[in-house]
């Protein structure tokens, strides 16, 4: 079974950064794809960024520029670099896998979840 785990979450003043990280553990099959969501206060979760095993990678509009997604598949580990935070980038953010690359920018294509991270940036 599958399992993941987020680190790296936090408290940072806007125009700040931090880095989260996101271990896999438990994964049997080598093509995959990895994503990042966001769950802001009162807002449904969105996608962030995602990344295949191939390195093809999307991002919402909302981050691109800002927000870079890098994987480390021997450590079947996948991270997101933030940048130039602001406050709406505050929320609890959530790694997340699929089998395959198959529409790897679609949210709901993704089944597998870890207990997400708090991020809050400071105004």
């Amino acid at each position: 079974q599958v399992q993941l785990l987020e680190s790296g979450g936090g408290l940072v003043q806007a125009g700040g950064s931090l880095r989260l990280s996101c271990a896999a553990s438990g994964r049997t099959y080598s093509a995959y794809a990895m994503a990042w969501f966001r769950q802001a206060p009162g807002k449904q979760r969105e996608l962030l960024a995602a990344v295949t095993t191939g390195g093809s990678t999307t991002y919402a509009d909302s981050v691109k520029g800002r927000f870079t997604i890098s994987s480390d598949n021997a450590k079947n580990t996948v991270y997101l670099q933030m940048n130039s935070l602001k406050s709406e980038d505050t929320g609890v953010y959530y790694c997340a896998s699929k089998r395959g690359s198959l529409a790897f920018y679609q949210g709901e294509s993704y089944d597998l979840w870890g207990q997400g991270t708090q991020v809050t940036v400071s105004s």
